[in-house]
């Protein structure tokens, strides 16, 4: 095991924060570099997350704040919301003023602002959820039931990275947008995804204005039996004999109802989050085409997108891209008194041409272009299937923007890129330990197994430390033994050049569970 030193140059360490939960002290935990991790306070506890440690390590050089809609999102919208060193409160979704993203020439030209559905990509009236003013949602707006969260994030290269935790109500909300070509995508979705899948959460609980939560986030419908037609009907008798075999089949009965609208509300919330980032991503090519003539590149930036949700007892993913989330999950002792083992398990989908589904499913989609990838990528471009942005592989228009190098010559049936998420739901068991969400460059370096193994090892012997800068330590680290540099020698070229040697990194470890895991390894409560 490589040694524990953190990285002596923290100006490229551009984000590196924790969150704890009920510290038994009731104050703050050092961690092992000396920071601070924020601890709640003392309440009962809803959730299944223990502890949060978030890192990031930038190797591309790129601007600090970006244009992307006439710089609101860059100068504004985003300084109010990053916050790379800690956690802070904030109100649960920022009023922000949506319709100063928009340039006085396109506000005039729009005369209807309403919320719909979100349009197809080639669709020429495509309607703006941007262009609707939002205001923070009241407790009772969302099954979130918050007025303020924590939230933490920042930039690394053209990375970004988001945490955003309500511990007393059980949920915590984590994203990496993995940008390239630029951050402006990442930019973009760092400063208007986490609001917009609020909204859509709220729509969630407006829809089901018929229903009332239960204790633990499920929805139960009232359903009266007693009135159909609004006429009564009679009620049965139950004699006394009977009362105990007619409970159970009531109680049974019950529970398949609560089941059957648990998996309801689930099926409800991945809806919303696909909703969202179909949103967002309307959104953002709608800004790009006002934009593109100024700026053609805008065409070429994209993002991987990766979010984990958790919300109870259950955790969403919802990935674009190569980012992973990776389970850490013990299996069962077996009858031969051997102990349980760690074991990796990878909850998300990877969209690479090197995935041979995804090959496949482009090949499929593309039948009259015999050469839908080139060289590895898609039309010579780009690795990664499925993605934010990147418009020019998706619209003609918007490839003919562009000249040169960057235009697709040969652009044939698009779009190339698919915007369709890959989604799951986890319901977390007492074998879950923690969740490992790392944009692709931490897995350029090392695999699911070997990256469990590095965090298992991490927080056995260091419980209040901090797994996320470690596993980045650990890569930069191998990173400078496979080019033949020391970590400092490595650490010292610039930004940009240092790209030849590793990517952009983003790192989250979210640590399972309450306290049922400390006579095996410290699960940092």
């Amino acid at each position: 095991m490589q040694g524990e030193n953190f990285i002596n140059s923290e100006r490229e360490i551009k984000v590196s924060f924790g969150y704890q939960c009920n510290s038994p002290r009731g104050i703050p935990c050092s961690a092992a570099n000396g920071r601070e991790i924020w601890s709640g306070s003392e309440m009962p506890r809803t959730g299944s997350f223990s502890c949060l440690s978030g890192a990031a390590l930038s190797a591309n050089a790129t601007l600090a704040n970006t244009n992307i809609c006439n710089g609101v999102i860059g100068g504004e919208i985003l300084p109010s919301l990053d916050s790379p060193k800690s956690f802070r409160r904030v109100p649960s979704s920022p009023s922000l003023p949506r319709l100063d993203i928009l340039s006085s020439s396109l506000q005039s030209s729009i005369s209807n602002l309403s919320c719909s559905s979100p349009s197809p990509l080639d669709s020429p009236e495509t309607d703006s959820f941007l262009l609707k003013p939002m205001s923070a949602p009241s407790r009772t707006d969302s099954f979130l039931n918050a007025m303020e969260v924590q939230m933490a994030g920042g930039a690394a290269g053209e990375d970004r990275v988001q945490a955003v935790c309500s511990e007393e109500n059980g949920w915590l909300f984590c994203a990496i947008y993995d940008g390239f070509n630029g951050r402006d995508a990442a930019d973009f979705l760092a400063g208007t995804l986490y609001e917009t899948i609020i909204f859509y959460f709220t729509l969630l609980d407006r829809e089901s204005k018929q229903n009332v939560p239960t204790a633990n986030g499920c929805f139960e419908y009232f359903h009266d039996d007693g009135l159909v037609g609004n006429k009564a009907k009679p009620t049965s008798r139950i004699d006394g004999k009977n009362y105990a075999s007619a409970e159970s089949l009531m109680k049974k009965t019950a529970d398949r109802k609560v089941e059957v609208l648990s998996d309801s509300f689930r099926h409800g919330v991945l809806d919303s989050l696909q909703r969202a980032l179909s949103q967002a991503e309307n959104d953002f090519l709608y800004m790009v085409e006002q934009e593109m003539e100024d700026r053609p590149d805008l065409v070429s930036i994209g993002s991987c997108v990766l979010v984990v949700f958790l919300h109870g007892n259950d955790m969403y993913t919802l990935n674009l891209g190569d980012s992973r989330a990776v389970l850490a999950t013990y299996d069962n002792a077996n009858d031969m008194g051997q102990t349980e083992k760690l074991k990796a398990i990878q909850l998300t989908d990877s969209h690479t041409v090197d995935n041979e589904v995804e090959r496949t499913r482009l090949l499929h989609e593309h039948p009259d272009d015999s050469m839908p990838v080139v060289g590895g990528k898609v039309k010579g471009k780009l690795k990664v299937t499925r993605a934010f942005g990147v418009g020019y592989l998706k619209k003609k228009k918007m490839n003919d923007a562009v000249m040169g190098i960057i235009r697709v010559h040969n652009l044939i049936s698009p779009p190339y890129i698919s915007t369709e998420p890959s989604m799951n739901v986890h319901t977390i068991s007492r074998s879950d330990h923690f969740v490992i969400i790392g944009s692709d460059g931490l897995f350029d370096f090392f695999s699911n197994d070997e990256a469990v193994k590095l965090v298992l090892y991490y927080i056995s012997s260091n419980p209040y430390g901090d797994p996320a800068k470690f596993l980045l330590e650990q890569l930069v680290i191998k990173a400078a033994h496979s080019a033949g540099f020391s970590k400092e020698e490595l650490m010292n070229i610039p930004a940009g050049r240092r790209r030849k040697y590793h990517d952009d990194v983003t790192v989250m470890v979210i640590i399972l569970g309450t306290n049922h895991r400390t006579s095996k390894a410290s699960t940092c409560v």
